[in-house]
């Protein structure tokens, strides 16, 4: 019985007229996609499970090059592993504190001051600490962002000199053309796995990293991701799929330069490299994106292969993305614009961890600027890229 649903359930999963164009059959893409001999086949199913230990290595590697790379940069650059001041012992306020509330209302506090005699000041500053002690360090965040800014920085570089021979590169119809009966090379398998596997270590990684407001908009970003990837790669849509990858690659190492460039508190070099991820990313994410990528995938295929339906599932992906590339675009045009009027680029929008927010715990940060790391962020089709990295509000 479960062997006859599980059946049941691959077939429905995998029918040929859900992921295929008319005619044609996973049984044509199963032989050689050149001449005898040749090597050359189609993207397979079976091929993205690879990108799960590639995942892991990705992730053990990172750790490495935190611990032996970016520390010994950053402890050269002058960034202490000291975090913030933390609170005195009290297990009353320990318990409110974890079990109740992390900011207790002016009720809360008086109750609390007549039960330990203490001033409703000091409970306050006791919360506060207490808030901070949760607070990554600024070591820990320069050695996230290098690992994500030597990722970024080498996958453009690798994406850009395998696409600059690609023809489809320069002619974005060589996507469709005699689609899906286009061969898969070595270097586009690698280029495709190496970024899918990336992103299933961002998704690991989410839920350890750092703790930001817009956690649930990087999941979802993440997500659609990582669908893009596997689908497009399923149905051997790889091609324009390259495009998308590098496109969105293109500004996320400008970012992660930025925040490097603030942690080691070289402030003109930091507003330099926002301002320049800021042109790049709405450049490549409302001009690019929807002018070049969004017409091959929507007008150009339409033409050329017509649709079929998960030719609109993965453009209703497309479209999901250039939906996120509005608001952080629009976050990032505000942000600029306060930046211009006060003169220096302030906080970050999205915080480093939740709690800090609050208006007492982002006064110390008044006079400089404090990165987060995505991520993913991605930062990306990628992530990431980071929504509201920088912040209008001290």
């Amino acid at each position: 019985m479960a062997a006859a649903a599980a059946a049941a359930l691959r077939a429905w999963f995998w029918n040929e007229r859900f992921w295929l164009p008319h005619n044609v059959t996973w049984a044509d893409l199963a032989g050689e996609a050149g001449p005898p001999g040749s090597g050359l086949q189609y993207p397979r199913a079976g091929h993205v499970l690879s990108a799960f230990p590639l995942a892991l290595g990705i992730f053990a590697v990172r750790l490495l090059f935190e611990r032996f790379i970016a520390k010994p940069c950053a402890i050269n650059l002058g960034i202490q592993d000291s975090g913030p001041h933390r609170a005195q012992p009290n297990a009353i306020l320990e318990k409110v504190f974890t079990s109740i509330t992390k900011s207790p209302d002016g009720k809360r506090l008086e109750g609390l001051s007549k039960q330990l005699d203490w001033d409703v000041r000091k409970i306050q500053r006791w919360f506060r600490h207490r808030r901070n002690q949760d607070k990554p360090t600024t070591l820990t965040k320069f050695c996230e962002s290098m690992w994500r800014f030597t990722f970024y920085l080498s996958i453009f570089f690798y994406g850009i000199r395998f696409l600059w021979t690609a023809p489809w590169f320069w002619d974005t119809r060589q996507c469709w053309y005699n689609y899906p009966f286009q061969p898969l090379t070595s270097r586009l398998y690698y280029y495709y796995i190496l970024e899918l596997a990336f992103y299933w270590s961002l998704m690991f990684s989410q839920f350890t990293d750092i703790k930001r407001k817009d956690f649930l908009i990087m999941f979802v970003h993440h997500l659609a991701t990582i669908g893009l990837i596997t689908f497009s790669y399923m149905n051997n849509m790889v091609r324009v799929g390259t495009l998308v990858l590098c496109l969105h690659d293109a500004s996320d190492f400008l970012l992660e330069a930025a925040k490097l460039a603030n942690y080691a508190k070289y402030q003109r070099l930091c507003d330099a490299f926002f301002m320049l991820f800021g042109v790049v990313f709405i450049v490549t994410r409302l001009g690019i994106y929807p002018f070049w990528i969004l017409n091959t995938t929507l007008f150009e295929s339409w033409e050329l292969i017509g649709p079929y339906p998960s030719w609109w599932l993965f453009n209703g992906l497309l479209v999901i993305l250039q939906i996120l590339h509005i608001i952080w675009s629009y976050l990032i045009i505000r942000i600029a614009y306060k930046a211009l009027m006060r003169g220096k680029v302030s906080k970050d929008d999205r915080s480093d961890v939740e709690s800090s927010s609050e208006e007492e715990d982002v006064t110390s940060n008044s006079t400089k600027g404090v990165f987060s790391t995505s991520s993913n962020g991605s930062n990306r089709v990628n992530g990431h890229v980071a929504s509201g990295q920088w912040t209008e509000e001290e």
